[in-house]
């Protein structure tokens, strides 16, 4: 499962028709399917507060409707394979910080958000919602949610990316977004196996080392996997992390012990192991072939973002030919991989374009929203912010500024320029120098974990900058909401919640 250049399967831009030919000697993603006969695409796409953005060197979003004429167009070129099996088609739509399509579809918040609100239920319904937009998109195949359990360092890359750090709390919302997405016809992922949300380091561009005994990688890091699989997720994401506790020096996605042995053995997972992504500093100790190799070899299914699709297919082949790639291992990978293909041809078919942002997604999403907003200090009645109102952001943060001042002049609170109580808006990658010692109020879009260097009288936290997010800030400000979300991680001198 390779990204491609483009934003058409047939035709795209001399500039994206080179990236192409770069990595797989072709023109087109189209020609791409037809000539290795892939499994899958996946879509790709960045943002500069992105931490995936790293080794993404392209985009295939620009709109819904662009995204689902490539989609469509992807499939047509499977469909002349001889096979004539589906593709999957998949993309990381975790939403916060990592979040592909952004415009034209109901934004989730981030997963901690979700960690926040703490209902499985509003879990469940907001994911099933989200689902059924990716597959009227022709997106069959979500790389969420992550299962990585936050350790107390927080796990920078990770972040509000992850449910929290309590790992049963964890497991209930991962098992629920599992159940929303398989709803909405779209396979979920779990990610990273087996655990990146104790340690810093970042698997982009380094190898993780995960210091835990086995004892303790059990107890903190599996319960989400445990309940992510028995709720029936399609894949698990090996991770590129050295896990000392299993096989030490060697990253998990090339552990046999890790993924044979742990993933398939202990935890009784059936479904298909798909890599992390190939083209990332762990994976590239070896040539493109021999990691490919080893990785089939380790149990993954799936090899995702290979950085050298001519070499991957030339080096698999010849392993094949002289033993060192068992037939058996190629076929046990193969039909894990068309079993899924056809369990998701065979579900609800997708709905319309026009299904996107129905107003009962909306409101599903943001029942949730409004169940995240935490208050970690301050009164827990009235406005919090007085009569007239000026929102500050750090940088970069416009577009929520916006979204909130426009959401509490509706909530009927006086917004000006200058000379109001100061709200100020945080967010992914602030530090203490971003904070305004003005400000009355101080929230946090992304982890909470910066509202321990505020002054601020009042602290609150949505975990996310989405449109409804601030809605849901809107009313707390406004006094016309309460503030019932508890913070799903500790932060320093802080209650979990301030108006429980």
């Amino acid at each position: 499962m390779p990204y491609a250049f483009g934003s058409s399967a047939t035709k795209v831009s001399s500039g994206s028709a080179a990236g192409n030919r770069k990595i797989g000697g072709v023109s087109t993603p189209a020609e791409m399917i037809a000539k290795y006969r892939l499994g899958g695409i996946i879509l790709v796409g960045f943002s500069a507060d992105d931490p995936t953005a790293v080794n993404q060197p392209t985009t295939n979003i620009d709109s819904p409707a662009q995204v689902r004429t490539l989609t469509a167009g992807l499939q047509a070129a499977a469909t002349r394979l001889p096979a004539r099996a589906p593709l999957l088609i998949g993309t990381d739509q975790e939403f916060g910080v990592v979040t592909r399509v952004k415009d034209g579809v109901t934004t989730l918040p981030s997963a901690m958000a979700f960690g926040a609100a703490g209902d499985a239920k509003l879990t469940e319904a907001a994911w099933r919602a989200a689902a059924s937009e990716l597959a009227a998109l022709g997106i069959n195949v979500n790389f969420a949610p992550v299962a990585d359990v936050l350790g107390p360092s927080g796990a920078g890359v990770i972040g509000s990316r992850s449910y929290g750090g309590d790992p049963g709390a964890a497991a209930t919302q991962v098992a629920a977004a599992v159940r929303g997405l398989r709803a909405g016809g779209v396979a979920a992922t779990l990610k990273h196996f087996p655990g990146h949300g104790h340690t810093t380091a970042d698997s982009h561009t380094d190898l993780p080392v995960l210091p835990q005994d086995r004892a303790a990688l059990e107890r903190e890091d599996f319960p989400p996997f445990t309940a992510g699989i028995a709720a029936g997720a399609g894949l698990v994401m090996s991770g590129h992390l050295d896990a000392r506790a299993v096989e030490p020096g060697m990253p998990a996605t090339f552990s046999r012990k890790a993924l044979t042995d742990v993933l398939r053995g202990q935890l009784k997972f059936g479904g298909v192991v798909v890599t992390d992504a190939l083209n990332m500093a762990p994976a590239k100790r070896w040539p493109p072939a021999e990691a490919a190799l080893r990785a089939l070899l380790a149990g993954n299914d799936l090899l995702l973002m290979p950085p050298d699709l001519p070499a991957v297919h030339a080096g698999l082949t010849a392993a094949l030919a002289d033993g060192r790639l068992p037939r058996a291992r190629l076929l046990e990978a193969v039909t894990r991989v068309l079993t899924l293909k056809f369990t998701l041809a065979a579900g609800p078919k997708p709905g319309a374009l026009s299904s996107l942002g129905a107003p009962a997604h909306v409101a599903a999403v943001a029942a949730l929203d409004r169940a995240a907003v935490t208050q970690l200090r301050g009164p827990c009645g009235g406005p919090r912010a007085g009569a007239t109102v000026t929102v500050t952001a750090s940088g970069g943060r416009e577009r929520a500024r916006d979204w909130l001042v426009a959401s509490l002049r509706a909530a009927g609170v006086r917004v000006v320029d200058s000379g109001g109580s100061v709200v100020h808006l945080v967010g992914y990658g602030d530090g203490p120098g971003d904070l305004n010692p003005a400000a009355t109020v101080t929230v946090a879009m992304d982890t909470p974990y910066l509202l321990a260097d505020s002054g601020s009288r009042v602290l609150l936290a949505t975990y996310s900058s989405s449109r409804l997010s601030m809605a849901a800030l809107a009313g707390v400000i406004a006094g016309k909401a309460k503030a019932p979300g508890r913070s799903p991680v500790a932060v320093r001198g802080l209650p979990r919640t301030g108006c429980g």
